[in-house]
């Protein structure tokens, strides 16, 4: 295995009935797992790969060690770029965070340490956020001499126009006490409870129903783009289309007779 594959790792747990979830780990921790072009490049391949398996029921982003998530970019590299690689990297930025967004079933960010910048977007488009305790964020961008970009855009939804614009025009770093309290975080653990919490996650999804979830995950996505009108209408015809399997009747059959029994 090459150095370019060793620095973005896949991993499975199966949990039978044709049931697993997939574990990314950026392993990079000499540099804080920050992301070169040859880590998002590996990235967006193990994403883009993982999302044609049916037996997918989550995703586990986290990064190697108790240090960091994603330290953000690569500076040494960055700092002699020219037009080109620049857009590269920016494109590449915004297509490793998409395929997070648009995954069809939940990505989980287990933040174990530092998420700056491309880190910070590559799990602010996660659908499910824990942090370690210890961990810091923000987006350090203009403190380099280049704005935060690409999936940026995400967190003024996420946790509030004030906030979101604080962190691109001053570059501060924020603790997860703060990024819990703003929204950012959706849980807050110590180092040693991450595993825990996200296997609370995991065991909850793993009690809905497969096909159901991927609807549900189409229809934030829609939601996102639209009115509340039109969302509703989406959400009616997604509400149909699960009857076009067996799983509703099966799953509140057996709820049912539980009840009964």
């Amino acid at each position: 295995m090459s150095n370019d594959d060793d620095i973005v790792k896949l991993t499975f747990d199966d949990r039978g009935d044709d049931a697993r979830i997939a574990w990314v780990t950026f392993n990079n921790p000499s540099k804080r797992n920050a992301l070169g072009l040859s880590g998002k490049d590996r990235f967006i391949e193990i994403m883009t790969d993982l999302k044609h398996d049916e037996t997918l029921r989550a995703v586990v982003l986290t990064g190697a060690g108790d240090k960091s998530f994603v330290g953000g970019s690569n500076l040494a590299e960055m700092a002699h770029y020219d037009l080109a690689m620049a857009e590269s990297s920016a494109t590449k930025t915004h297509r490793a965070c998409d395929s997070v967004r648009q995954f069809p079933v939940p990505v989980i960010a287990r933040i174990n340490g530092f998420c700056f910048g491309s880190g910070m977007e590559i799990a602010a488009c996660a659908d499910m956020r824990v942090g370690a305790d210890h961990s810091k964020f923000g987006m350090p961008e203009v403190r380099f001499g280049i704005p935060s970009g690409m999936e940026a855009s995400v967190l003024p939804r996420l946790i509030g126009w004030g906030k979101a614009t604080e962190l691109v025009l001053t570059g501060d770093h924020i603790d997860a006490n703060e990024a819990y309290r703003i929204g950012y975080l959706q849980r807050l653990v110590s180092y040693d409870a991450l595993d825990d919490a996200v296997e609370k996650w995991i065991v909850s999804l793993l009690a809905c129903g497969p096909r159901a979830v991927r609807i549900q995950k189409r229809l934030i996505m829609d939601w996102d783009r639209m009115s509340p009108t039109d969302g509703a209408r989406a959400g009616i015809q997604a509400y149909v289309d699960s009857y076009r399997s067996d799983e509703p009747n099966r799953m509140m059959t057996a709820f049912v007779n539980r009840r009964k029994s």
